[in-house]
């Protein structure tokens, strides 16, 4: 069985190994940025797919500002063979709704059989938009997957679950939604980075997909986690319950 074409959301996040830092009320988005880690899983898997002859072409797409379009040759670079950028103005607030309309509007468009999409961003940990996107297109969906086989027809795909492992089949089409432990992503070479820069990105804007991305939530204020007091020694049990009791207040 081969799938005509798969297609990807990916999201340009903070780097996950930069400290987050809040200045005025907001997040200091002057740091390093890069793929939302959950996306890199969702690429590498339908790169993977495409290398065992199970799809034909992987498209990338991005719904973000103009400096999205790295993330975008990121994916290239890893085995994308095509790329679509929503474009968006610097600072624009995209909510998970408006984003899963978005991808709607694309796939739509491309007639995938398949969307695979990281489970969460690691910015706003929403875990929303796999699954709205399965509602606005009526398609089967299987989130957190951590295991995903190919058959005639249908996808068999192994989750995580609280209580350990299940395994799901989805017709097709259907949207998948990546856990951390479905693979590894690659690293790009240096040869796919530079061919990464002649492939195709195909741009859009929210008008022309007649999609409204006027926020409905406002973000009022953020706000650091209060900083933790130092720990105290004490010389008995008692002296630990007293303490838990009348000043943790946790008994």
């Amino acid at each position: 069985m081969s799938l005509n074409r798969i297609l990807v959301p990916v999201k340009r996040v903070i780097d996950y190994a930069v400290k987050v830092r809040v200045t005025g009320g907001k997040i200091d988005t002057n740091v390093k940025h890069s793929m939302n880690p959950f996306d890199e899983i969702a690429i590498e898997e339908a790169v993977r797919m495409k290398e065992k002859k199970f799809a034909k072409e992987v498209i990338a797409m991005t719904v973000g500002p103009t400096k999205s379009q790295e993330t975008l040759r990121t994916a290239l670079a890893m085995g994308a063979d095509r790329a679509i950028h929503v474009e968006v103005p610097e600072g624009q607030e995209v909510l998970p709704l408006q984003v899963a309309k978005l991808i709607r509007a694309i796939a739509d468009k491309e007639k995938p059989e398949v969307v695979i999409l990281g489970k969460q961003a690691i910015d706003d940990d929403s875990s929303q938009t796999g699954q709205m996107l399965a509602g606005l297109l009526n398609w089967s969906q299987a989130a957190f997957a951590n295991k995903i086989e190919v058959e005639a027809g249908k996808l068999t795909v192994t989750r995580e679950v609280d209580g350990g492992l299940e395994t799901v089949s989805t017709k097709l089409p259907t949207i998948i939604t990546t856990d951390l432990r479905l693979n590894e992503p690659r690293y790009a070479t240096l040869p796919n980075i530079m061919k990464a820069k002649k492939k195709k990105v195909d741009k859009f804007t929210p008008k022309d997909l007649n999609v409204d991305i006027t926020p409905s939530i406002e973000t009022i204020k953020i706000e650091e986690p209060a900083k933790r007091s130092g720990g105290k020694k004490v010389e008995s049990v008692d002296e630990l319950i007293d303490k838990l009791k009348n000043e943790a207040k946790v008994l």
